[in-house]
């Protein structure tokens, strides 16, 4: 489909959010994602590369809190009920419940400009576009300078391949 500016949409919608400026879809149809060129994605990659570090803190910050807080709910119930320091036990559950709601409104602030997070733990994200006719995603690792990779839609990382021939990988960097 071509819209007015231009811009096409491609494929189901995989879940992840939708592009910015597409409107609402019919009541009985899912939105579709935003198809991006390797400039859009680009410019949405550095506009959200802080936000998308905020998650992954965030997300790496909450572990040891659940951790420690279900430790404290087995000990209570295997022992059957215990003194629990509470102010303690109070600010890790706010001290996590914060984090959580950082780490959902990063989420959202990601999903709106229609990327997909694919791991949040190594900050992987992919971009929808289409190379060759073909529905494929744009491909950024957090660490990675640029958009340097794209794979089909059921290869993932591990069947990622250089945009440009030429490049074979970081110790031979595009410009």
């Amino acid at each position: 489909m071509v819209r007015e500016n231009g811009a096409r949409r491609i494929g189901r919608w995989r879940g992840w959010g939708c592009g910015r400026g597409w409107g609402s879809a019919m009541a009985d149809e899912e939105p579709e994602p935003k198809l991006f060129t390797l400039t859009e994605a680009e410019r949405t990659r550095r506009e959200i590369e802080p936000v998308l570090i905020e998650a992954v803190e965030a997300r790496r910050k909450i572990a040891p809190l659940d951790e420690e807080l279900g430790a404290l709910a087995a000990r209570i119930q295997w022992t059957g009920g215990m003194v629990v320091a509470y102010e303690h036990a109070a600010r890790v559950r706010f001290e996590r419940d914060q984090l959580a709601e950082s780490l959902k409104t990063a989420i959202e602030r990601i999903q709106s400009t229609g990327c997909v997070i694919k791991d949040l733990d190594i900050g992987l994200l992919d971009f929808p576009a289409m190379i060759n006719n073909q529905e494929v995603y744009l491909c950024w690792r957090l660490g990675e300078e640029r958009i340097r990779f794209y794979h089909g839609q059921e290869e993932g990382f591990a069947g990622r391949k250089p945009l440009d021939p030429g490049d074979s990988g970081p110790q031979n960097p595009i410009q």
